[in-house]
């Protein structure tokens, strides 16, 4: 979402050039789940879980249904995400149905307050720690080349997360001479990268923590021996694509 209110790349070129991407990553992640975990899927017993009492208002279903495809036309259609997204939100929260409050009390208040720190630190960052000498030294690692950015990215995201990189990065995309093939690399690799261990995004770790409270324990090496080959092997081939699709 930062990269594509930075960058101004439309929601139809985003789509095409890494929904591929995203689809064989996808089959690539089932498939070494499933070697990995092969004994589980084959000799263990079936998994069946508890029907959960469904008590859904039919009205409001409908209309989030409708909102949902209305959003989704309004991206295709070139209308700035956040403003299609803020202003479906707002029209689902007109209701009688649901109080407001009880939306707001279903929002994850801590999340927010671990990105605002986030995104302070990483400010702070950015001011004191990209000095001229590192500009410099960054300029010459040509990351006008797609393999060089992508590689480049992805150990950036795995030092510091996947979020933090994009905003330590960005300054560094401007004097490129494409800045749309530079951002959905970054896109691309920075999403990737997070896979590499559970450190590398924030999402993996609200995965590991709810599953934890579930209790699911995903221990570090657990994930590392899905999450180093998966990554390894989705950025090839995501360098690959873009560096002939664009």
């Amino acid at each position: 979402m930062m990269i594509g209110s930075f960058s101004h790349v439309t929601y139809t070129k985003f789509t095409l050039a890494l929904g591929p991407v995203a689809l064989v990553g996808l089959i690539i992640t089932v498939a070494l789940i499933a070697l990995f975990h092969r004994t589980e899927f084959k000799g263990a017993p079936r998994l069946d879980a508890p029907q959960p009492e469904v008590n859904a208002n039919r009205v409001l279903v409908i209309r989030a249904l409708l909102a949902t495809l209305t959003l989704i036309v309004l991206f295709f259609a070139g209308v700035v995400p956040a403003k299609a997204a803020i202003i479906i939100g707002g029209l689902l929260l007109l209701t009688r149905r649901v109080k407001s409050r009880r939306v707001y009390a279903e929002i994850d208040w801590s999340l927010l307050l671990m990105f605002v720190g986030l995104f302070i630190i990483v400010a702070g960052a950015e001011r004191t720690l990209l000095t001229p000498d590192l500009f410099a030294s960054i300029g010459r690692l040509r990351l006008d080349s797609i393999p060089v950015l992508s590689g480049t990215t992805a150990v950036l995201s795995n030092l510091v997360s996947n979020v933090p990189a994009v905003l330590l990065i960005k300054p560094f995309v401007a004097p490129l001479k494409d800045h749309d093939t530079a951002w959905l690399v970054i896109a691309m690799a920075s999403t990737l990268a997070g896979n590499f261990t559970v450190l590398g995004s924030i999402a993996n770790l609200i995965v590991v923590q709810r599953a934890a409270v579930s209790g699911v324990v995903i221990s570090f090496w657990d994930y590392f021996r899905v999450g180093a080959p998966l990554t390894v092997i989705t950025l090839a081939i995501g360098t690959l694509w873009l560096w002939l699709w664009l």
